[in-house]
C-alpha cells in the first residue's frame, strides 16, 4: 500500500530517459546556429531583425570586437555580415575549468524580403553591439492616398 502513495516522477523508465535527453543534446548540438548544419562554424553572433513602415533594423551582438574587424556589404539583395573573432592567447600555469567562449570567423546573411536603398545604409557600433537600418525603396513604402470627398 505505501508504495502506491509515492509518486512516479519518471515519465519513462531510466535506460529510455537517458536516451532521450542524449538524444536530444546530441540533436540540439547538430542543428544549433552557433555550430551550423555541419560544425564547421564556431562562432555566429546572434541578432535581431525588425520591420518599420520605412525600413529594417537589424542589430547584431559582436562583443569585445573592434569595428574594422567586421564587414557589412550587400551582395545580390542581401546585406552580409562577415568577421573574425580572435582567440584570446591561453595563459600558461593556469588550469581551464570551463571554456565557453566562441571564436572564429562568422558569416550571417540577411536576405530582405523587399526592395532597399543601399545608398542610404547606416551603420552604428555601441557597446558590442552592431545597430543597422537599412531604408526601404520609395517604391516599396506605403502611400497615403487621399479620399475626395
Amino acid at each position: 500500500m505505501l508504495r502506491a502513495m509515492v509518486p512516479w516522477t519518471r515519465r519513462l523508465p531510466r535506460p529510455l530517459e537517458n536516451f532521450e535527453n542524449e538524444f536530444s543534446e546530441m540533436m540540439e548540438r547538430f542543428f544549433t546556429p552557433e555550430e551550423g548544419f555541419n560544425g564547421l562554424e564556431k562562432f555566429a553572433p546572434r541578432s535581431n531583425v525588425a520591420e518599420t513602415e520605412t525600413g529594417f533594423e537589424i542589430s547584431v551582438e559582436l562583443p569585445g570586437m573592434k569595428p574594422e574587424e567586421f564587414n557589412i556589404e550587400f551582395k545580390n539583395g542581401e546585406l552580409w555580415i562577415t568577421g573574425e573573432k580572435k582567440e584570446e592567447k591561453e595563459e600558461k600555469g593556469k588550469t581551464w575549468h570551463r571554456v565557453e567562449r566562441r571564436y572564429g570567423e562568422f558569416r550571417r546573411i540577411f536576405a530582405l524580403p523587399v526592395k532597399v536603398n543601399e545608398e542610404k545604409v547606416e551603420a552604428e557600433y555601441k557597446e558590442g553591439v552592431l545597430h543597422i537600418t537599412v531604408p526601404k525603396a520609395e517604391e516599396v513604402k506605403p502611400k497615403k492616398i487621399e479620399v475626395k470627398a
